[in-house]
């Protein structure tokens, strides 16, 4: 007869729990006062300040094309023209005759005065004709050197590269840029390839430029509207800033427009940020989004100063679509938030040091 085995003994365990641990609540730091703004990190990482950004950069501006048509505005002021310069024509041939009639010197003197005033009056038309013209140059030269880049057409890429060298003659940040393209003209047989290299060698320093230009415009407009104590004084710094840098990055790209070649240039980037309602975008979303969330950080005047300062970046950026002889084919397209960290450290630093 088998013995029976020895079973194990019972034993108690203790089974894991079904509810979920819960997880000990520490008491919220108390708040506290910073004193050196300047340490304060700023990290535009939040999901609305992202979406605020991109709205702002919505996208590249080009040019509108002008229309052509006679108007009866235009009608009108062709009319005008014609009628205040035939009396200021007869009022001249009056005083000259006056003149002559008092001494003959007098009249000589006023005829000779006349031709100078004509000449000058000449050669201010012909520099805003002139200026007028570059930028139809540089807006062809950008039309062309796409349609070359995209078509991978290597004569037509020729042209645009030689054209491009010509218009950049003058500047002594694309001297290198220059001698490379000449040494390699041979070796590049690509039509795209071709108009890459002559964006990078050529127009990668005066981006450089042209950043460092809008990021110091931008700060300006953030500073003096952080301090200034009214409301029409940061109005007339930020449309003195808007035209002093259109003019900037105008003649940093061979484009070097007169008066009524700024004007407009002036007319075309403000209209594209209309029309892509980056204005709309820079009052309500950037200023609620932002202002919540970077500025918050900051003062009110300091957090309307940062957003002053991005529309002033987002003006640049503008100006610089326009003037450029290429648009950015293999170059990255800087942004207007690529500023929004200075901004903040110079606002930073601007109340900290008042």
């Amino acid at each position: 007869m088998s013995e029976r085995p020895t079973g194990r003994r019972p034993g108690a365990y203790d089974l894991p729990s079904s509810q979920p641990a819960q997880q000990k609540i520490s008491a919220p730091r108390a708040p506290r006062a910073v004193a050196d703004m300047t340490r304060v990190e700023i990290e535009a990482d939040d999901t609305l300040e992202r979406e605020a950004l991109e709205a702002l950069d919505a996208e590249p501006a080009r040019r509108q094309p002008s229309r052509r048509r006679l108007s009866f505005g235009k009608l009108a002021t062709i009319a005008l023209s014609s009628l205040a310069s035939l009396a200021l024509a007869l009022s001249v041939d009056r005083l000259i005759s006056e003149l002559f009639a008092r001494a003959d010197w007098l009249g000589w003197l006023a005829i000779g005065l006349t031709i100078l005033l004509l000449v000058g009056v000449g050669g201010i038309v012909l520099r805003e004709v002139l200026g007028l013209m570059r930028l139809d140059t540089v807006e062809r030269e950008r039309r062309d050197g796409r349609r070359a880049f995209e078509a991978n057409d290597a004569a037509a890429a020729t042209a645009v590269v030689a054209r491009l060298r010509t218009l950049l003659a003058d500047r002594s940040e694309t001297a290198r840029g220059r001698a490379r393209l000449a040494e390699l003209r041979d070796d590049v047989i690509d039509g795209r390839d071709l108009v890459a290299l002559a964006e990078r060698e050529l127009l990668l320093p005066l981006d450089a430029r042209a950043r460092a230009l809008v990021a110091a415009s931008s700060k300006r407009v953030s500073v003096v509207t952080a301090v200034s104590p009214r409301a029409i004084v940061d109005l007339a710094f930020v449309l003195f800033e808007t035209v002093r840098l259109i003019r900037a990055m105008s003649e940093l790209y061979g484009a070097r427009p007169g008066a009524i070649g700024l004007a407009r240039l002036t007319s075309d980037v403000l209209a594209h940020l209309a029309v892509t309602g980056t204005i709309s975008v820079g009052d309500s979303l950037i200023g609620q989004v932002v202002g919540h969330g970077v500025a918050a950080r900051l003062s009110a005047r300091l957090g309307e100063g940062v957003v002053n300062g991005l529309l002033t970046a987002r003006i640049g950026l503008a100006a610089m679509d326009l003037c450029r002889p290429l648009p950015f084919l293999t170059i990255q397209r800087p942004k207007a938030g690529d500023f929004l960290g200075d901004l903040a450290r110079g606002d930073a630093n601007t109340d900290a040091t008042g």
